[in-house]
Protein backbone atom coordinates (compact mmCIF):
# COMPACT_ATOMS: atom_id res chain seq x y z
CA UNK A 1 0.00 0.00 0.00
CA UNK A 2 1.22 3.51 -0.76
CA UNK A 3 0.32 6.40 1.55
CA UNK A 4 0.61 10.01 0.43
CA UNK A 5 2.74 11.95 2.92
CA UNK A 6 4.10 15.46 3.39
CA UNK A 7 7.29 15.64 5.44
CA UNK A 8 7.95 19.13 6.78
CA UNK A 9 10.58 17.85 9.20
CA UNK A 10 14.28 17.46 8.54
CA UNK A 11 14.07 13.74 9.37
CA UNK A 12 13.66 10.68 7.14
CA UNK A 13 10.18 9.27 6.70
CA UNK A 14 9.10 6.63 9.24
CA UNK A 15 10.32 3.20 8.20
CA UNK A 16 10.14 -0.38 9.41
CA UNK A 17 13.35 -1.15 11.33
CA UNK A 18 13.23 -4.90 10.63
CA UNK A 19 11.63 -7.10 7.99
CA UNK A 20 8.77 -8.21 10.26
CA UNK A 21 8.18 -4.97 12.17
CA UNK A 22 4.55 -3.92 12.53
CA UNK A 23 5.31 -0.34 13.54
CA UNK A 24 7.38 2.53 12.18
CA UNK A 25 9.12 4.91 14.56
CA UNK A 26 7.95 8.53 14.68
CA UNK A 27 10.49 11.26 15.43
CA UNK A 28 10.06 14.53 17.29
CA UNK A 29 10.27 17.64 15.11
CA UNK A 30 11.32 20.44 17.47
CA UNK A 31 13.18 23.74 17.29
CA UNK A 32 14.41 23.11 20.84
CA UNK A 33 14.08 20.30 23.37
CA UNK A 34 10.92 19.88 25.43
CA UNK A 35 11.32 18.76 29.04
CA UNK A 36 8.63 16.64 30.65
CA UNK A 37 8.55 16.84 34.44
CA UNK A 38 7.28 13.79 36.38
CA UNK A 39 3.59 13.18 35.55
CA UNK A 40 3.61 15.99 32.97
CA UNK A 41 2.15 15.45 29.51
CA UNK A 42 2.85 17.35 26.30
CA UNK A 43 1.96 17.10 22.64
CA UNK A 44 5.03 16.54 20.47
CA UNK A 45 4.92 17.44 16.76
CA UNK A 46 6.43 15.21 14.06
CA UNK A 47 6.26 17.45 10.97
CA UNK A 48 4.38 14.68 9.13
CA UNK A 49 1.02 14.92 7.38
CA UNK A 50 -0.56 11.96 5.61
CA UNK A 51 -3.52 10.80 3.57
CA UNK A 52 -4.68 7.34 4.61
CA UNK A 53 -7.02 5.38 2.35
CA UNK A 54 -10.59 4.85 3.55
CA UNK A 55 -10.90 1.78 5.74
CA UNK A 56 -7.50 2.34 7.40
CA UNK A 57 -6.28 4.04 10.56
CA UNK A 58 -2.85 4.82 11.96
CA UNK A 59 -2.39 3.68 15.56
CA UNK A 60 0.12 5.63 17.63
CA UNK A 61 1.71 3.43 20.28
CA UNK A 62 4.50 3.73 22.86
CA UNK A 63 8.03 2.60 22.13
CA UNK A 64 8.68 -0.23 24.57
CA UNK A 65 12.29 0.74 25.30
CA UNK A 66 11.40 4.36 26.02
CA UNK A 67 8.60 3.24 28.35
CA UNK A 68 10.76 0.70 30.18
CA UNK A 69 13.98 2.69 30.46
CA UNK A 70 12.57 6.19 31.00
CA UNK A 71 8.90 5.88 31.96
CA UNK A 72 7.81 7.79 28.84
CA UNK A 73 4.68 6.55 27.11
CA UNK A 74 1.85 7.60 24.80
CA UNK A 75 -0.99 8.70 27.05
CA UNK A 76 -3.96 7.83 24.83
CA UNK A 77 -2.53 4.55 23.69
CA UNK A 78 -3.17 3.55 21.09
CA UNK A 79 -4.02 6.93 19.64
CA UNK A 80 -5.99 6.77 16.41
CA UNK A 81 -5.45 8.86 13.31
CA UNK A 82 -8.50 8.56 11.06
CA UNK A 83 -8.37 8.39 7.26
CA UNK A 84 -10.03 11.80 6.87
CA UNK A 85 -7.56 13.66 9.15
CA UNK A 86 -5.15 15.91 7.26
CA UNK A 87 -3.44 17.76 10.10
CA UNK A 88 0.03 17.21 11.49
CA UNK A 89 0.69 13.92 13.27
CA UNK A 90 1.36 14.76 16.91
CA UNK A 91 2.10 12.46 19.82
CA UNK A 92 0.73 12.91 23.34
CA UNK A 93 3.56 11.84 25.67
CA UNK A 94 3.50 11.55 29.46
CA UNK A 95 6.36 11.10 31.88
CA UNK A 96 5.48 8.40 34.43
CA UNK A 97 8.97 8.44 35.96
CA UNK A 98 10.13 10.41 39.00
CA UNK A 99 12.76 12.38 37.02
CA UNK A 100 12.61 14.95 34.24
CA UNK A 101 12.97 13.73 30.67
CA UNK A 102 13.91 15.89 27.69
CA UNK A 103 12.64 15.15 24.19
CA UNK A 104 15.02 16.46 21.55
CA UNK A 105 14.63 17.07 17.84
CA UNK A 106 14.91 13.75 16.00
CA UNK A 107 14.26 11.53 19.03
CA UNK A 108 12.17 8.44 18.26
CA UNK A 109 9.14 9.05 20.48
CA UNK A 110 6.45 6.57 19.40
CA UNK A 111 5.62 3.99 16.81
CA UNK A 112 2.88 4.05 14.21
CA UNK A 113 1.01 0.98 13.00
CA UNK A 114 -1.20 1.19 9.89
CA UNK A 115 -4.26 -0.99 10.37
CA UNK A 116 -7.33 -1.90 8.36
CA UNK A 117 -10.67 -1.53 10.14
CA UNK A 118 -14.33 -2.18 9.51
CA UNK A 119 -17.18 0.32 9.76
CA UNK A 120 -19.91 -1.13 11.93
CA UNK A 121 -23.63 -0.54 11.84
CA UNK A 122 -25.98 -1.11 14.75
CA UNK A 123 -28.86 -3.58 14.79
CA UNK A 124 -31.03 -2.93 17.82
CA UNK A 125 -32.26 -6.06 19.63
CA UNK A 126 -34.35 -6.93 22.68
CA UNK A 127 -31.89 -9.64 23.78
CA UNK A 128 -28.52 -11.11 22.90
CA UNK A 129 -27.54 -14.73 22.30
CA UNK A 130 -26.29 -16.57 25.38
CA UNK A 131 -22.65 -17.64 25.80
CA UNK A 132 -20.73 -19.58 28.45
CA UNK A 133 -19.12 -16.35 29.61
CA UNK A 134 -22.34 -14.38 29.65
CA UNK A 135 -21.98 -11.03 31.44
CA UNK A 136 -18.75 -12.01 33.24
CA UNK A 137 -16.54 -8.93 33.17
CA UNK A 138 -13.45 -7.65 34.92
CA UNK A 139 -11.77 -10.39 36.92
CA UNK A 140 -14.49 -12.99 36.42
CA UNK A 141 -11.96 -15.74 35.57
CA UNK A 142 -9.82 -15.13 38.67
CA UNK A 143 -6.29 -13.84 39.10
Amino acid sequence: MKIRVINRSSHPLPAYETESSAGMDLRAFLEEGITLRPLERKIIPTGLFMELPDGYEAQIRPRSGLAFKSGITVLNSPGTIDADYRGEIKVLLINFSDTEFTVNNGDRIAQMVISRHETAGWEEAAELTDTTRGAGGYGHTGV
